[in-house]
């Protein structure tokens, strides 16, 4: 034993050990995120009982079964639930019955004491909508402008549900590209025109210049108008069109409800649905969910503003970070004068990896929005004043913020690789004529290339996850609106973003309906574990390439 302990092989064995823990660690939780999740978009069997209230009244409920659990009988006594004594434990199921707008709550406790099995008729239908949530119930009869067009018994009445469905889903796209594109694209206009008006009192022009621009900015004024009359007149057309159809349903207790289709996304009928149909749905939920917009206060619909932004602001970052981080790594190795100055200098810069992120946004949201873009308004956007340009949160800022917080990281990562390139390399190079700097660029720079980019991983890393300075420079509730788009300058730094962290925080702490939040915390969670592992893999393999490029010269 002493021998085998001296050997070292329990240490071999405990490192192991310890490593496997942590990967089984880590899958079980990406495991339990992925399941909780995205099983959220799994077309779930839809449910119909009776139940027994507190005054032991009966109604009829439909819904679909979110949990259950076992609670004391002595809690159901106590919120009023009447129970034999010698009952001691009683199963309640969470039910999500959504009809929000009808019974005003859409997830109830119901008690298996009174309840009656469940029974799951094929023509229960789940109506996802743009507001007040989902709806369960039963199609009456399809209507357009009043008039009966196909009842429920009627044969066909499926197929032209789903027509006419799929008919307002794309006339609902149509009027959002006209409004967000066409007639968002004349506002910008618009809007340019009256700086441009506003810009040239502030420099001074004289009234016979002001006379002749403002003649010139009529005509095209009087352009856009004649542009926005013809747009509004189709998306006006459109809107007609969207809003003559209706779905009348009704829900488990009888009542009867109409639904416009322009509110309507989706219908589907669980309990019709083979497993084919509903890994269909499943896959068409799932993909809606990545590269759709939010809805009803973020608790439904998509997170793609949310995957751009945090994509697009991660890119500015890494682009701002880079050359600085570099730079300054290179000067504190290769330049500056070893002393007690520079020993100085590393350690504040070994300070700052541990300065608390929120610090940073507190600096951020002092320096870079209120003194640095406000300056810049002032000196560069004039017109715009009193509404500001840059003096307000942004990405330019948010981005800023965080190369600010990664630099630290970048710098020693590349110090501590520009400090492994062995001696002799740089002796050779200066041996056969090169120069100092034709040394350091052409030569050690190229083989410390694999240490930039492992920070510049780390600094990804980082700034994917970080949620508390963001909130402070530019990181907003909801900004469906992307910082891309067709009018110069394209790409729109002063723009406000959303991030899948601050999304996170947002619909897991600030949400009025925790139950419809929670499956999206989940998925929502999971796409940004798996962002930044893509980024990170990403880098990763550049920084492979990097390596097995200049691996020879290394040797």
């Amino acid at each position: 034993m002493k021998t085998w302990l001296k050997s070292g092989a329990p240490w071999i064995w405990l490192n192991g050990g310890a490593v496997a823990l942590c990967v089984v660690m880590v899958v079980g939780l990406i495991g339990l995120i992925a399941v909780r999740g995205f099983g959220h978009f799994w077309p779930a069997d839809v449910l119909q009982t009776t139940i027994v209230d507190k005054s032991g009244e009966q109604h009829v409920i439909l819904g679909e079964r979110v949990r259950s659990e076992t609670i004391p009988a002595a809690v159901a006594r106590d919120g009023g639930y009447s129970l034999p004594e010698d009952v001691e434990l009683v199963t309640r199921y969470l039910i999500k019955q959504g009809n929000r707008d009808v019974s005003g709550r859409d997830f109830n406790w119901y008690m298996e004491t009174g309840m009656a099995d469940w029974e799951y008729p094929e023509n229960a239908m789940v109506i996802e909508r743009r507001e007040w949530g989902g709806f369960y119930g039963f199609p009456v009869a399809l209507e357009q402008e009043g008039e009966v067009l196909f009842n429920s018994s009627e044969e066909g009445f499926w197929q032209a549900l789903d027509e006419a469905v799929e008919r307002s889903v794309e006339l609902h796209d149509e009027i959002t590209h006209i409004e967000k594109v066409d007639i968002g694209r004349i506002n910008h206009e618009l809007e340019r025109i009256r700086l441009e008006r506003r810009r040239m009192e502030l420099d001074g022009a004289d009234a016979s210049a002001l006379a002749e621009a403002d003649a010139e900015f009529s005509a095209r004024k009087a352009e856009l108008d004649a542009q926005y009359r013809q747009v509004k007149a189709e998306r006006d057309e459109l809107y007609h069109q969207l809003e003559r159809d209706t779905l009348v349903a009704e829900v488990a207790s009888g009542t009867q409800v109409n639904i416009p289709l322009h509110n309507i996304v989706r219908v589907t009928r669980p309990n019709a649905m083979g497993v084919v149909g509903k890994m269909g749905q499943y896959l068409e939920r799932f993909w809606e969910f990545l590269t759709d917009e939010p809805r009803e206060a973020n608790t439904e619909g998509g997170i793609f503003p949310a995957i751009f932004g945090t994509i697009t602001m991660v890119l500015v970052m890494s682009i701002i970070v880079t050359p600085f981080g570099v730079l300054a790594a290179i000067y504190l190795r290769e330049y500056a004068k070893q002393g007690p100055v520079l020993r100085l200098i590393r350690i504040s810069v070994y300070n700052l990896a541990g300065v608390p992120s929120i610090v940073y946004g507190v600096f951020g949201l002092g320096f870079f929005v209120y003194f640095l873009g406000g300056s810049i308004d002032e000196l560069f956007y004039p017109e715009s004043l009193p509404a500001p340009t840059f003096g307000t949160p942004g990405l330019f800022w948010a981005s800023l913020t965080l190369a600010l917080l990664t630099l630290p990281v970048v710098i020693v990562s590349t110090e501590e690789g520009l400090s492994r390139i062995p001696t002799t390399i740089r002796q050779g190079s200066l041996a056969l004529g090169a120069t100092k700097s034709e040394t350091l660029w052409k030569v050690v720079v190229p083989l410390a290339t694999p240490a930039m980019m492992t920070g510049l991983i780390l600094a990804i890393a980082r700034a994917a996850g970080e949620v508390a300075p963001l909130m402070l420079v530019g990181v907003v509730k909801l900004a469906p609106s992307l910082p891309i788009d067709g009018n110069y300058p394209y790409l729109h730094l002063d723009q406000k973003i959303m991030h899948l962290g601050f999304h996170i925080y947002d619909v897991g702490f600030q949400s009025p309906n925790v139950e419809a939040a929670r499956p999206l915390v989940y998925a929502t969670a999971l796409t940004l574990v798996l962002l930044i592992i893509v980024l990170n893999l990403t880098a990763i393999r550049i920084r492979n390439s990097l390596r097995e490029k200049y691996r020879s010269a290394s040797d």
